[in-house]
């Protein structure tokens, strides 16, 4: 009887967490889509029907990829969860808002198959996928995805030759002329939504406090960034520029509240998380002076994804505990 007992019992095994904490995961995409609002209305603000445009076909094409995939892939749908709407509008806002509507659909098809549902869908991810489909359409597209040949159809008041690209030629005394407040309000070339920055910083602090995103890698990912390009201007501040600038440019910003957070490609140990963040942050200013991408933050968050499942494994050393 006993045998039976135990020959009919099940052994459950699964991954952690094991209690859940009540929290739906299309909450956490739900707020995190209301924490971009400031950068969406900024992005129709300065682009009009073009970010509209834009936004709409990303957003769109994400959640037909993803329902077109579960079909063929025989999985239920999860369309309403709010991670395509929020992966298809993450890619609308890091890409110029000239670009051509099939490509639109060419990056977020990449982002939701290779990305996101050949690892197994949500949660099983070891890449951002938004990043995927950029970094796809960055190398195989390099002129449409061109952010100094994108802009030339915009006057936001302001010089639309992409900074990165300035620094990279003239070095820092090119962009000296920046202003500050400028690139704080988003008259600078770039994702158009990306180069909202001061949206961009707003919506951040907000899913921080709300704690939907960790604020010890954010910070130690800004943090990174500070601490490398600091050293390197202070060899030569005529050819590298100062943290300012480099924090206030391209999608470090973006990257540090909303594409580096990502939930299944980073880390979940609080250590991890730092090593993490500045990592980032080196990396990307690594790119920025040596690489022949103006700038570096997507390559940076893709190899530090590569390198996440080694970095989340540093953890605290449990008192007592013999190793």
């Amino acid at each position: 009887m006993t045998t039976q007992a135990t020959a009919s019992q099940k052994l459950v095994v699964s991954p952690s967490p094991h209690i859940h904490c009540g929290e739906k995961v299309s909450h956490l995409y739900y707020t995190i889509l209301i924490a971009l609002l400031p950068a969406v209305i900024s992005a129709v603000y300065y682009f009009g029907f073009h970010a509209i445009r834009v936004m709409a076909v990303a957003i769109s094409s994400a959640m037909a990829s993803e329902w077109i995939i579960q079909k063929l892939f025989k999985k239920s749908a999860t369309i309403t969860d709010g991670n395509a709407i929020l992966i298809g509008l993450l890619f609308a806002l890091i890409i110029p808002p000239s670009v051509p509507w099939w490509l639109v659909i060419i990056g977020c098809f990449i982002s939701i198959l290779i990305g996101k549902e050949l690892f197994g869908g949500t949660g099983s991810n070891p890449f951002a996928p938004v990043l995927i489909g950029w970094a796809v359409l960055r190398i195989s597209w390099a002129d449409l995805m061109n952010f100094d040949l994108a802009m030339i159809n915009y006057d936001l008041g302001v010089s639309m030759e992409y900074p990165l690209s300035v620094l990279k030629r003239l070095g820092a005394s090119g962009v000296s002329n920046i202003q500050t407040s400028d690139l704080l309000m988003g008259k600078q070339a770039g994702g158009m939504g990306a180069s909202a920055i001061l949206w961009i910083i707003i919506g951040g602090v907000f899913l921080m406090i709300r704690g939907v995103i960790p604020w010890r890698l954010s910070l130690s990912f800004l943090i990174g960034v500070i601490i490398f390009s600091t050293l390197f201007h202070l060899t030569d501040s005529t050819k590298y520029a100062g943290p300012i600038f480099h924090l206030l440019t391209g999608n470090v910003m973006i990257g540090a509240f909303f594409l580096a957070t990502d939930y299944s490609s980073s880390p979940a140990n609080k250590i991890a998380m730092i090593v993490y963040g500045i990592s980032c942050g080196f990396l990307i200013v690594i790119f920025r002076i040596w690489s022949v991408y103006p700038d570096g933050v997507v390559f940076a968050i893709l190899i530090m994804n590569i390198f996440n499942p080694l970095v989340d494994k540093i953890t605290p050393k449990i008192p007592g505990k013999k190793e």
